[in-house]
C-alpha cells in the first residue's frame, strides 16, 4: 500500500499538465473555426506528451539543449542592445496591449514587451535596433517568438498555463536585481530565480507564476521554440504552429503591434528631423 506521502512524491516527480487554471477564465473566441482549432490543439497536446523526445519536465536540464551555452555566452551583447531599448521604456507596450488574452493575468503597464518576432511575424524595425540579439536567436532551433520581457517592481503574474504544450520557453536573464530571493518563477512545484547571463528552459503548459518583489526592473530575453517531438507529433506540431497565425488572437496581436510600431517609429523619425 502506497502512503499519502509517497503518492505526493510521485505526483511531484510525474506532474500532470492541466488544460485550464483555476481562477483564470478561458479564452472567449466564439467562431466555429477557432473552436474546431482548439479541439485539435487539445488532441495534439496529448500526442505531444506521449511522443516528446525530451520528456515532460516542468523545468528542463540545460544539458538537454547544448545550444543554450552559445546563447549564454552572448548575453552581454544582448544586454547592450537592451539598454538602448530601455531608454524609451515608458513608450513600450504592455503585454496585454499586444495580446488581449493576456488581460486575464495582467491589465497594467508593469509588464512590458519589446517584440522581435512571433508566429511568423517579424518586426524588422525592432530587429534593426537589436541585430546582435536577432543573430543570437537564429541559433535556437525551431524559434517561434523572441521578446524582451520587462517586469517592473512589485509585479506578480498569477498562476496560469500557456495555451499549448508544443513549445518550450527560454528565459535568458539580462537584468536581475537584488535581492534575488524576492523574485522568481514557479513552474508546477519547481521555483527558479533568474540570474544574469543564465538561461532557463521550461514548459509553460504547466501552471506557472512569476513575480518581482524587488525595488528594481527585471528583464529577460523571452523565447518560445518548438518542442522536440517524435513522428507524427513533430509534423502535426509544425502544422499547428504555422496555422496559429490565422487564429484571431494571433492576428489581433500582430495588428496591435503594427499600430504601436507605427506610432513609436514615427516619434523616432520626428526626433531625427528636429
Amino acid at each position: 500500500m502506497i502512503s499519502v506521502a509517497e503518492q505526493q512524491t510521485q505526483r511531484e516527480r510525474n506532474p500532470t499538465q492541466k488544460l485550464t487554471t483555476v481562477g483564470i477564465r478561458p479564452m472567449e473566441r466564439p467562431s466555429l473555426v477557432t473552436r474546431f482549432f482548439l479541439r485539435v490543439v487539445a488532441w495534439a497536446e496529448r500526442l505531444n506528451l506521449a511522443l516528446s523526445k525530451v520528456g515532460n519536465p516542468p523545468i528542463c536540464d540545460n544539458a538537454t539543449f547544448p545550444w543554450t551555452r552559445s546563447i549564454e555566452k552572448e548575453w552581454r551583447a544582448i544586454r547592450v542592445e537592451l539598454d538602448r531599448v530601455l531608454a524609451r521604456k515608458e513608450e513600450l507596450p504592455a503585454f496585454h496591449e499586444l495580446a488581449s488574452d493576456v488581460a486575464s493575468i495582467s491589465q497594467d503597464s508593469n509588464w512590458k514587451s519589446f517584440l522581435l518576432a512571433g508566429y511568423g511575424f517579424r518586426s524588422w524595425n525592432n530587429i534593426n535596433q537589436c541585430p546582435d540579439t536577432w543573430r543570437v536567436c537564429q541559433n535556437i532551433p525551431g524559434l517561434i517568438t523572441a521578446i524582451f520581457s520587462i517586469m517592473e517592481p512589485g509585479k506578480h503574474l498569477p498562476p496560469h498555463r500557456g495555451p499549448y504544450n508544443g513549445v518550450l520557453r527560454l528565459h535568458l536573464g539580462l537584468i536581475v536585481p537584488e535581492p534575488r530571493e524576492q523574485l522568481g518563477i514557479r513552474v508546477e512545484h519547481d521555483i527558479y530565480r533568474w540570474r544574469e547571463g543564465e538561461a532557463v528552459i521550461f514548459d509553460d503548459a504547466y501552471e506557472h507564476e512569476a513575480w518581482n518583489h524587488t525595488a528594481h526592473t527585471r528583464v529577460v530575453l523571452f523565447v518560445d521554440f518548438r518542442k522536440p517531438l517524435r513522428f507524427p507529433a513533430n509534423l502535426i506540431n509544425w502544422l499547428l504552429l504555422h496555422l496559429a497565425v490565422f487564429t484571431p488572437f494571433i492576428r489581433e496581436g500582430m495588428d496591435n503591434h503594427k499600430a504601436w510600431e507605427k506610432r513609436f517609429y514615427k516619434k523616432t523619425e520626428a526626433s531625427r528631423n528636429r
